[in-house]
């Protein structure tokens, strides 16, 4: 027995990053249907390459169509079913009983997961889902681990996916309309401008400041601003459960955060399957995963019903100790080098650590670098440039070097 650890895929890099930092499958969007607009969806001949990628590494993809479509969101709609399925998705997530019933006719083998969009609260609920054709249901984030449990046995023969990290959207399941209000773009479409993030003063027109106490300091005042989800702490009590996906958020997020995060609970799952009885937390596990930009944790609605403490009140602020220097190309072992793909500036006496994907990491100080034409320089000033530096051990291709901030 086993959990799939499943990774949020914005892009190709970040795809083969996920997969290949430990991921057992990623999701995505395609052109049309998914969520998230602006998150770089893939395109047929991305999708097709990165299918390729994680079938060839016996991975899975699934494909995002969970948008709460109209009328006209059905056109062409078959034929994006259709060539999704010829490119080997191997499931689609949807949230519309529309959307369901369509891709059970135009591929009645294909594997549907219900989005937590379809706020999937109860039993009966999976239930119904299940006899129209579900394999999965993708639970609301505001379910308790005994709710999930419950779900669990009373419905064991369809899988239960839920976030286990990552931002927590303010409204309830994520069906909000406060992007469209606000800026007249549709998040249930695909389209969130992330609203809830914005700084908000509450004033009353008459009486300011009497309406609603509001306590401000230099900084603002934040009123929608969630704590990020984070549930590495809890393998065992999260399997306990049912829950046999757990689900990364962040599509929007870098190469770095899918591979830091992904790399850390794909350590803590291993070390809980490998011996359940005698399972311990590492400290080590949550540390790696604040070394990326994020909000302080909460664990969500997983305990009951979360307070104040859920909420950021000082700041909207992210914390962040390490920033990414670069990506790993290629280490030659003659010259004892590695090639490097630069990310943000670094300067030669810089203190790094390479994150490898099997877990060993490199902490070094760079000295030589040059860059292409063998021309030594002290710093890497352009964008995605490429450079050499001099390093004595071997380095793993796809490893991401990081840099600490001061």
């Amino acid at each position: 027995m086993s959990t799939e650890l499943l990774a949020p895929a914005g892009n190709l890099e970040k795809l083969k990053m996920a997969i290949i930092y430990g991921a057992d499958a990623v999701y995505l969007a395609g052109p049309r249907y998914g969520l998230r607009a602006g998150a770089g969806n893939f395109t047929f001949e991305e999708m097709e390459e990165g299918i390729k990628f994680a079938h060839e590494r016996n991975r899975k993809v699934y494909v995002t169509m969970n948008i709460l479509p109209h009328n006209e969101d059905f056109e062409g709609m078959e034929e994006y079913i259709s060539r999704i399925s010829d490119l080997g998705a191997d499931a689609v997530i949807v949230s519309d009983l529309g959307v369901l019933s369509l891709v059970r006719e135009v591929n009645p083998s294909m594997p549907v997961h219900i989005s937590t969009q379809a706020n999937v609260t109860n039993y009966k609920c999976a239930m119904e889902f299940k006899k129209l054709g579900a394999s999965r249901i993708i639970a609301a984030r505001e379910l308790s681990l005994s709710e999930l449990s419950l779900i669990h046995q009373k419905v064991p023969d369809i899988e239960i996916e839920a976030f286990v990290h990552g931002s927590m959207c303010i409204s309830y399941s994520g069906r909000c309309l406060l992007s469209s209000f606000m800026c007249g773009r549709d998040a249930n479409r695909g389209d969130c401008a992330q609203s809830c993030r914005w700084k908000y003063y509450l004033v009353e027109e008459k009486r300011p400041g009497e309406y609603y106490p509001v306590i401000e300091d230099g900084r603002g005042t934040f009123i929608l601003n969630s704590k990020d989800l984070c549930m590495i702490e809890h393998i065992p009590e999260l399997v306990a459960a049912g829950i046999s996906s757990f689900k990364i958020e962040g599509r929007m997020k870098s190469s770095f955060y899918v591979s830091t995060v992904v790399r850390a609970y794909r350590m803590a799952l291993d070390a809980y399957w490998s011996d359940p009885e005698n399972y311990r937390f590492r400290n080590e596990w949550l540390e790696e995963v604040a070394k990326v930009s994020h909000r302080s944790f909460t664990t969500g609605f997983f305990f009951g019903k979360p307070g104040s403490e859920s909420q950021n009140y000082g700041t909207s602020s992210y914390i962040q100790s390490h920033e990414f220097a670069g990506i790993v190309l290629d280490y030659d072992e003659n010259e004892k080098t590695v090639l490097v793909e630069q990310r943000n500036k670094i300067f030669a006496g810089d203190e790094l650590e390479i994150m490898q994907p099997d877990g060993n990491d490199i902490s070094f100080v760079i000295t030589d670098m040059r860059d292409t034409e063998g021309n030594p320089i002290t710093s890497t000033p352009h964008p995605q440039m490429k450079y050499y530096a001099k390093i004595p051990v071997k380095v793993m291709p796809n490893s991401i070097i990081r840099k600490k901030i001061q």
